[in-house]
């Protein structure tokens, strides 16, 4: 799956299907990230530092980035990036996998892709996320439904589209 998505990034251009970051502030922030991940000993398999759009060269993008060997103490797992990159933690087995995400001080969202439906249950049981979606990639969240993060993710006092909007 890896290779995939190293191939499918590859098809994706700042400038033509991947717009701009909002400022040079947040450019230069992100690939700082990326930096810091790279000199702590994690492998970019795509690198998206130094991109630059033909006719906006003085614009603020960034290209896809795939991070791989990401270990949970890296700022790149354990900061919320907002931009173009991917961190790609191992681990043996879903317990560990379920220790990392439930040690991440963020819980906005977590994936599990399965054919078990026992594995998918136990995953929503266990994962500390505000939402959890089975087979999909990250669920996004519509107007019936509550969402406002969870642990550190959490914006404000409540959610922002929930029990808390009706209650306001």
């Amino acid at each position: 799956i890896i290779d995939r998505m190293v191939d499918f990034s590859r098809t994706v251009v700042p400038g033509e299907n991947l717009g701009s970051v909002i400022s040079k502030a947040a450019k230069e922030r992100i690939e700082g990230y990326i930096t810091q991940a790279e000199k702590d000993g994690a492998t970019i398999l795509v690198d998206g530092r130094g991109a630059t759009v033909e006719g906006k060269e003085n614009g603020y993008y960034v290209g896809p980035t795939i991070i791989d060997n990401v270990t949970p103490n890296m700022s790149v797992a354990s900061e919320e990036i907002f931009g173009p990159v991917i961190s790609i933690i191992r681990a043996k087995d879903i317990d560990e996998a379920l220790t990392i995400e439930n040690g991440s001080n963020y819980g906005n969202a977590a994936a599990v892709f399965t054919q078990s439906g026992k594995l998918a249950k136990e995953i929503m049981e266990k994962a500390s996320a505000g939402m959890i979606g089975v087979n999909i990639g990250v669920p996004v969240p519509r107007e019936p439904f509550s969402f406002g993060g969870w642990n550190d993710s959490k914006f404000g006092v409540g959610d922002i589209t929930g029990r808390s909007s009706i209650e306001f």
